[in-house]
This record gives C-alpha cells, structure tokens and sequence, in this order.
C-alpha cells in the first residue's frame, strides 16, 4: 500500500492490546506480559469483556471504552472476530494494528474471506495492519514488545523483517547470545497489508536503523519491491534471505531460455540489482547479522590470517580458497616489520604463523602491522588454545586494537571452555566472533559480494547509446504476426525483428519446397546451411533437422530427402511447413553463446546470457538480468558465467569483441520494452569473436492476448521502468535549441562538469553546504534514479566532444505517489536566460500528469531568486525555521483537501 501511518508502528505513545488473557501459555497472556515487562513507558491497556483486572491493570470490556484512541493495537482474538474489530479501531481514531490472529483465509458471513473484510474495514480510516497470523512487533529503544515471542530484543541499530514467525524467535535467541541488538524486529506474518514494501520504504529512512536483514519466501509487486529495495539499499546495508531456492519442477518450454531462465536465478538477478546482499542459509543470515552489526566495510576483501598454528591457517586458506577469495599478497615493507617482532623461523607469508607459543605481546605486535598494511583489506585473528598463554589474556592484551580498528577483523577463538572468556570479552566489547575459520571466511565473502553488487549499483556506464532501434518496424512486423494468428515466430521471422534492432544475423531465406531451395541457395552462394520449418519442433537438432555446410545443389537435394525421411521416422505426426536456407557462417575461432528472453511470473521480462549451442541446458552456463540493460550491467552478467574466461581469450584464440555481445543484451533489454507481446526469445548459436557478434539461429513465442489493448500501460510488466525517451523535446531558447530530456546514468561525467561550473554560492544553494566535487556515490544517486519514483529533467546543448548539461531540476515522489519534494539548479554562467523557468515548467506538467497532489521543497532565506522563480510557477512560501523557507505548490485542491 504505501507508507502511510507506518511510524505508528515503530514510535507509539500508548498500546491497546484486544485478547488479553489470563490463561497460561495463551498468547494474549504472552503478548501482555511481554507488553508490561517490556519497559514501555506509554500505557498499555489491556481489552477483554471477561476481565476487570489484569496484572493489576483495569481491562476494559471494549475499544470504545478506551481512555482515548490508542496509537497501536495489537489484535489477537479469533478470526473471525478481526474485522468488526478493526473498524472499531478505525473509528475510534487508531491507526495502526498488529493483528497476531490466524485463518483469516476463511469465508466470513457474507461469503467473501475474513481477510478482505479485514482490510475493508481498514480502508476508510487508512489504519495500517501488519499481519495477519504474525509473532508481532519489536521496538527495543522504547521497550515495546508487542509480540509473542519468548524473549525480548536488545536495543540496537539493525533492522530485522521476517515472514516467518519461526525464523523471528531463533534469530532473537541468538541475537542475545552474542550482545546484537536491533532498532526494530518486525514479524510480517502474511502481509496483507504492510508488506515487504512498505517496510523497506519506511526503514531505509528511519534514522535509528543503520543496516536491514529481510528473510523472504515470496515476493509480490515486483516493481513496488524493487523500488523499495534499490532505495532501502542505496541508503543502507541490506541483506535478505529469499527461501524457496529449489528448482521447480522441469516443464515444457517454447525456448531454450523459458527453461534455462529459472526463478531462483531471477530472483538472484533482482537482489543483485537492487544492491542488496542475498545469503541462501540461516547461518549465514547469522553471520551477516554479527557483521553488520558492527559496521564492517571491506575493500576488495584481501584477507591477512594471523594465526598462533599452521593447520588453522591452512584451513582458513582452502576456505577462502572454495569461495573465490583473495588471500593478501604481504609486500616487503610489511613482512620487514613482522619480522621486527616475530621468531626468526616464521614462515614470512601469509598466513602469518606466530608460532605455538606466541605470547600476547607478539599477537600485539603482528595485528598492528597488519592492521597498518596497505596489503590487506581484512585480517582473521585465529588463536587455538595452549597451556603457554591463556586465551583471555590473549584477548585483553588485543581488545583495544579490535575496538579501534580501521578494518574488519573476524576474530576466531577456537575451542571450547578453554577460550569461552576469550570469545565473552569481545562479544562484550561488540566484536563479531566465529567458531571456524570456515565461518569467518564466508562472512568475510559476504561482505564482498555485498561490496560488489554496491559497485555495481554506483558505476556509471561510458557516455554514448546505441543508435535507436526501428521500433516502428518492429511493432509492424509483430502486427502483423498477431493479426496471422502466429504465436510460434520461427527463424526468419524472428531475424527480421533482430534486424530492426541492429542485431547481425546470417542471411536467411524461408522456402516451401526444393525447387526453391535450390533457387535460394543459388541467390546467397554455396555452401548453405539448411533446417527444417516445423512448428511442432521447437529443437531441430533433436530430429536431425540441421544440415550444415552444403556445398552444392546434388548435396542440398540429398540433404532435404535425409531430413524428411527423419522427421517421418521419429515424429510422423509433426507437420511440415517447409525450409530455411542460410549462409553458411565461417568465424573457426566464435564461440557459440544463447541470448535469450523470458518472462518471470513475478519480476516480468527478465534476459538471459550463457553458453549456447545444441547442448545449452547440459552446459546449465547462463545468467540472468531484469532489463533495461546497460552495457556495464551487461558486461556483469557475462562475468557471472563460465564463458566468460572464453570470450577473453586463450591459446591461438584473440579476445572476443565483448561491446558487441553486451549490445546485444541491451538490445534485448529495449525489445522486452518496446514488444509487450513478446514472452520468449532464443538466440541460439549467437557467434562472438573479435569481430563483432552474428545470429545463426532464432527464434520467438508471441502472446495472442496481452492486457496491451487501448489504454494499457505497455510497460506494466516490466519490474524496473526503462529510461522514458517519450520525454525527450527540443525547445528553442535564447542560447539556440536545447534538448529537454530525463537524465540518464551515461550523464554521470557531463554531470560531474556541470557541478564543477557551480559557484560556491550556488553550490551552497543547491546543497546547503560546501562541496567542489560530487563523491561517485552522489553522482551515481543523482544519475542513476528509478523512473518509478523519481524524475530528472536536465537541459543540454552539443560540444566539440558530446554534450554539456546547462541545468537540472528532479523531483522524489513519496511511496503513495502523494506528494513530491523538488530542487533546482542552474549552471552560474547562464543564469538569468529563462532556463530555469523553462526547467519548472517542465517538472510541473510532469508532477501533475502524473497525479501528484503537491510539489514541496527547502531553500535557504537568502537564495532571493528561487524563491521568485517558485512564486512564478504558483508556490507559496513560509518561513521554515535555521534560516529556510519551505516551498509549497498544490496540484490538486481536491486532495490536498483530503
């Protein structure tokens, strides 16, 4: 829904729990204890009809007799008593409800189920329901413990949201064991309400919350979702655990990629691009949950191991090792300074072997210069027990190095009794510990692949777009094919939509019969490649359907009485629509790859990458992408496959020509926005080499019926909105035609130049601080942004080398598409020529086409000319306190009203 009234939840002043109980063991008994024992400092005010008294609290026998309306509600009676409670809530001006009651699945009285009664009973108040059939809600910092779990949170800065009650319980049994604690835990039980959505949106802007673990097991409204966790990411660490990874049950699919394209490997694709971090076990939720707590950032995660044995090291190494890590390459300097401290038999390498008998000073010792070591991005501290040193002696000595360090170390006491006090002294001083080297080194790579796809999030691809595609072409042929009743596209129909797209392919000819065979394959030039036009076999090497390298017209002849002798032979009841007749491609060096496209039931188009040719499933070499694409998301993808090394070249073989293979992704990317139609493409072999890229085969599957008629919005099914160029305008002003445009990530340099030509006044304007540069993340945020949520209209002018950008207004809408805070900055030199009255202009015919209610926005007191230019465009003005004024324009009365 959105995040309305969601505070209510996470900062209320007084709590009416409806269920309370006396029963043992019940869970409105539960709940009530854990209310009042909890330390919540608001009134708790228990509700029942049976009861006068409570744990020495009055009951009262109804909401309405409430003292006044109770900021949150916890409901836990039975089902079907949840609706008319939730009204009365409503009503008496609640706004927000945990509901912990189960089987509102089931028909109420008029027959439609309790749980849309429930939430019909909500609407008219816009009370917010978390739940139903939920553990409840945690917020440690105010001692609220509206829940039933058996044990209370510690206070802490992480954020936990879980659908599974079971995971919340162990998860904060484990937590209190090792001293984390938590802004807030959330059970979000079936979320018909309050989903993962809302809550992502509202923690990543919660100022108590420094980090966000999610466990999943079904994601719904995927653009909502990827919205909520691309912000929630960019703003904070976020790691999830997605359940429900085993593959699904094999099934028919038109193309190679329909079967390829599984859904965990969609859903791994969409994490990756939101910038979270996705662990698959809950032991390494566990470990990502002790390092996030305490703020470990690596670089690129070159690990030094400090250790007291060798077989540790050992271990700790072939861990790293199984997981594609980087053991640190000690440089001179730093082995020079070990050895100011060190035996003169250390093994000078890292591992950094201490020896046995290490007393604490030379623990001590080693870690400082490790820990000053440009050659590392991370140390594992390992001690295994000896009757020489006490462990806890060990950790005393080294406790205030770990608490000031400036890179993380995983600290690994192993053993039992003997390093208990060792491994206390460092949960107490809130260092993150581990039992196994092994558990360390897969923390540690957690906090990589995290590093990773937060790169990822921040890069900016080069300046320069593919030229634009023939999509009027392309939507024509697909007309065409529709109105022909042709869901099956076979090769050369789908080529011809490839080539409206730039997408090479070999010259293809489609014939009835081998007269014109022979014709065809006289026009293109011997040799010829031929197979088989069958909609009934999608895979037509399976029926010895492909015949390469013909090279003559006896050898054609015989080829296609072979072919239909096979097809009679293995599958009689396949019909024959006749041949195709291609080129025969000669690249001995390309590699054969498949490009592909399916469509996700959750996450809509999604595109896929891999090892092609015949024996493409057994090769399961592939990765998957949620388009639009670009050419630094592309060339990701091809780094997560095997192939990978391949197109990089080896032996006699140069390096393939990666940019073509990666527009080619993107292509399919823009051909998932442009075709809604389109639910399946295979290109497959697509031949790379260095020079360039080349179709053999393809081909496509249609939808007859889409939800794309009239008025449809083409774009629905896509979960991230693809760069809207519908915006694009030319607009003649005084400095000649300018282009009007969205911003889009490849301005990221023109950017960057543009707020360099700032002055320090308008700087201090824009950003009411100082600043001459914009950090890669700041560039990254102010390029790269979700069209769903947000717009950037920049205007440009052409250059000896590109374009320049001259000036910028954008606009963030709030989750419920409300409201939407707006700035604006022109370039110093080009003030005062009508360019700024041309930018708001533009944001404000955006803002109320898109159906926002109201455009707000702060500057500061003595920035006289904004405050003109907004007047002009029908803002008002207030004082806003520090030395700012608020800026205020109402687009819709009505709303605003409401």
């Amino acid at each position: 829904m959105s995040v309305r009234n969601l505070s209510r939840f996470f900062k209320p002043d007084s709590v009416a729990l409806v269920g309370a109980s006396a029963r043992p063991g019940s869970v409105g008994s539960t709940v009530l204890a854990n209310l009042v024992s909890g330390g919540f400092e608001g009134p708790v005010w228990p509700v029942n009809p049976k009861y006068r008294k409570l744990l020495g609290m009055e009951v009262f026998s109804d909401v309405s007799r409430l003292p006044r309306a109770p900021a949150l509600a916890v409901v836990c009676t039975p089902a079907i008593t949840v609706p008319r409670i939730i009204g009365q809530l409503g009503a008496r001006g609640c706004r927000a409800v945990v509901v912990l009651s189960a089987g509102l699945e089931a028909p109420g009285p008029d027959g439609t189920s309790l749980r849309q009664a429930m939430l019909d009973a909500a609407r008219p108040w816009l009370l917010r329901v978390l739940g139903p059939n939920c553990v409840g809600l945690l917020v440690p910092g105010i001692g609220l413990n509206a829940s039933f779990a058996p044990a209370a949170a510690l206070p802490g800065r992480l954020a936990f949201v879980a659908q599974s009650g079971a995971l919340v319980t162990a998860v904060l049994d484990w937590a209190r064991e090792r001293r984390i604690g938590f802004s807030s835990f959330i059970s979000l039980g079936d979320g018909t309400d309050v989903d993962l959505g809302d809550l992502l949106d509202y923690l990543a802007g919660d100022p108590g919350t420094d980090a966000i673990l999610v466990y999943a097991e079904t994601i719904r409204q995927a653009r909502k979702f990827m919205s909520a966790a691309r912000g929630a990411a960019r703003a904070k660490p976020t790691v999830i655990v997605k359940a429900g990874r085993a593959p699904e049950a094999a099934r028919a699919a038109f193309s190679h990629t329909g079967a390829l394209a599984g859904a965990d490997l969609v859903v791994d694709a969409a994490l990756r691009r939101a910038g979270m971090l996705r662990v698959h076990t809950t032991a390494e939720l566990f470990d990502a949950t002790a390092m996030l707590a305490h703020r470990l950032r690596p670089g690129t995660g070159r690990l030094a191991i400090l250790t007291n044995g060798g077989g540790p090291g050992v271990m700790a190494t072939d861990a790293l090792a199984d997981a594609h890590g980087t053991l640190a390459r000690l440089g001179e300097a730093t082995l020079a300074r070990l050895d100011e401290g060190l035996p003169a038999n250390w093994p000078r390498a890292n591992p950094v072997d201490i020896v046995g008998d290490a007393p604490a000073a030379r623990y001590r010792h080693a870690l400082e210069v490790l820990l000053a070591a440009p050659d590392a991005d991370a140390v594992l501290l390992i001690h295994a027990p000896t009757a020489i040193v006490p462990a806890a002696e060990v950790a005393r000595v080294l406790l205030p190095l770990l608490r000031t360090a400036a890179k993380p170390v995983l600290c690994c006491w192993l053993g039992g009794a003997s390093v208990a006090e060792a491994r206390r002294l460092c949960l107490d001083a809130g260092l993150p510990v581990f039992d196994t080297p092994e558990e360390a080194v897969r923390a540690l790579m957690q906090l990589v692949d995290y590093g990773r796809n937060q790169a990822l999030l921040m890069q900016a691809p080069a300046a320069g777009r593919l030229a634009p595609p023939d999509r009027a072409g392309a939507r024509a042929q697909v007309a065409r094919l529709l109105a022909a009743g042709c869901a099956a596209v076979g090769e050369a129909g789908a080529k011809q939509i490839l080539t409206c797209y730039g997408i090479p392919s070999v010259v293809t000819e489609v014939v009835p019969d081998e007269v014109e065979a022979l014709a065809a394959a006289t026009r293109i030039g011997y040799p010829v490649a031929l197979k088989i036009v069958s909609p009934d076999l999608p895979h037509k090497s399976d029926v010895g359907g492909v015949v390469l390298d013909i090279g003559d017209a006896a050898a054609l002849s015989a080829a296609l009485a072979q072919i239909r002798e096979r097809v009679q032979a293995l599958r009689p009841e396949a019909r024959l629509f006749g041949f195709t007749v291609q080129a025969m491609a000669r690249r001995p060096h390309a590699l054969e790859l498949i490009v592909g496209l399916s469509v996700d039931p959750v996450f809509g188009p999604v595109v896929l990458f891999g090892q092609g040719g015949v024996a493409v499933e057994a090769n399961a070499d592939q990765a998957v992408g949620l388009p639009p694409l670009n050419r630094v998301l592309a060339r990701d993808m091809v780094s997560r496959t095997r192939v990978a090394r391949l197109l990089a070249g080896f032996r006699d073989t140069p390096p393939a020509d990666l940019d073509a293979v990666c527009d080619v992704l993107v292509r399919v990317g823009q051909m998932a926005a442009d075709l809604p139609e389109l639910c399946e493409l295979d290109i497959n072999p697509l031949l790379a080499d260095s020079a360039g890229v080349l179709a053999l085969d393809a081909r496509m599957r249609l939808a007859l019926s889409t939800d794309t008629g009239a008025g449809a919005d083409p774009l629905a099914r896509l979960a991230i909105l693809p760069y809207p160029d519908a915006l694009e305008r030319q607009v003649d002003t005084g400095l000649g035609v300018l282009t009007l445009r969205p911003i889009r990530p490849e301005d990221a340099p023109a950017h960057q130049a543009f707020f360099r030509a700032l002055t320090p006044q308008d700087v201090h304007f824009r950003m009411f601080g100082s600043a001459r540069e914009l950090s890669d993340a700041q560039l990254a945020r102010f390029t790269q942004i979700d069209y769903a949520r947000e717009m950037a209209f920049i205007l440009t002018r052409p250059t000896a080398d590109g374009r320049e950008t001259l000036g910028v207004v954008r606009v963030v809408t709030d989750p419920d598409n409300v409201a939407g805070e707006f700035a604006i900055v022109v370039r110093s030199d080009l003030q005062g020529k009508g360019l700024g009255t041309l930018l708001m202009a533009a944001l404000v015919d955006y803002c109320r086409a898109r159906g926002l209610r109201e455009i707000t926005g702060v500057a500061l007191a003595e920035n006289l000319g904004m405050q003109a230019l907004a007047r002009h465009h029908g803002f008002t003005i207030q004082p806003d306190g520090d030395g700012a004024v608020g800026l205020r324009c109402v687009l819709d009365p009505e709303r605003a009203a409401r």
